[in-house]
């Protein structure tokens, strides 16, 4: 059992949050951060989550925009997918032909969806005092905060268990050691898919924003299940 994910000291994200209801002016991130917010005490099994997707036009926050939005609530032992929910969204920047091979989406499909912040009220009500669970945290909080800037001149913060970091330590924790590099032991791929390939769990076609919630969702369920004790409060967890 891996006991801590992180040595650095923990964000009370709690106290985060009053700040930033302080601070905020808007109605939307009044409301985000006025819902309730698990303390860091809590246990990890008693969490309900939100699994949140972004595909974009790009990697690149600061140029690129959001054009698929999925998020599925679970938590350890069940996944709620009468409550998920995927928006298409037309994004103030051009679509470029490498990011439509990666995620398949083409201007037919996005020449009628509406504008980002038609539905971002929608959006922010389905993460409000959940757990954000992310596979690489860069795309969706550096995309969402950005995005919050454009549409409602106020950025936006959250807290996070990202799937891909948490893999990353476990694969530290099984290749480290003399022994394993004696052996030639290398970690592992931490990508979506190769991961959750090794815990057994089914291959679902990359690159859709809900697929991808879904799956980054599973992926958790594994690996708190796999190596960690679902007792450890989620302060041991989120960023």
């Amino acid at each position: 059992m891996i006991k801590k994910l992180f040595q650095t000291p923990s964000i009370d994200w709690v106290k985060r949050y009053e700040r930033k209801h302080s601070e905020a002016t808007h109605p939307l991130l009044k409301a985000f951060y006025a819902t309730p917010l698990a303390t860091a005490e809590t246990p990890i099994d008693e969490i309900r989550f939100v699994a949140l997707d972004f595909e974009t036009t790009g990697l690149n926050a600061k140029k690129d925009g959001i054009i698929t939005i999925g998020l599925v609530p679970f938590t350890l032992k069940r996944i709620y997918m009468k409550d998920a929910r995927h928006w298409i969204v037309r994004p103030r920047q051009a679509l470029d032909e490498e990011s439509v091979v990666i995620h398949n989406i083409t201007h037919n499909d996005i020449i009628n969806a509406p504008d980002l912040s038609k539905v971002i009220e929608p959006v922010l009500n389905a993460l409000a005092g959940s757990i954000i669970v992310v596979h690489y945290r860069k795309i969706e909080r550096e995309f969402l905060d950005r995005a919050l800037k454009e549409i409602i001149n106020e950025g936006i913060c959250f807290p996070v268990i990202d799937t891909l970091q948490l893999e990353l330590q476990i694969q530290q924790r099984l290749c480290g050691g003399l022994w394993n590099q004696l052996k030639g032991r290398k970690p592992q791929s931490v990508r979506l898919g190769q991961a959750r390939k090794r815990y057994g769990l089914p291959a679902y076609t990359p690159h859709h924003a809900l697929t991808d919630a879904i799956a980054t969702a599973e992926l958790l369920q594994a690996q708190i299940a796999y190596y960690y004790d679902a007792k450890q409060p989620v302060r041991d967890f989120w960023l």
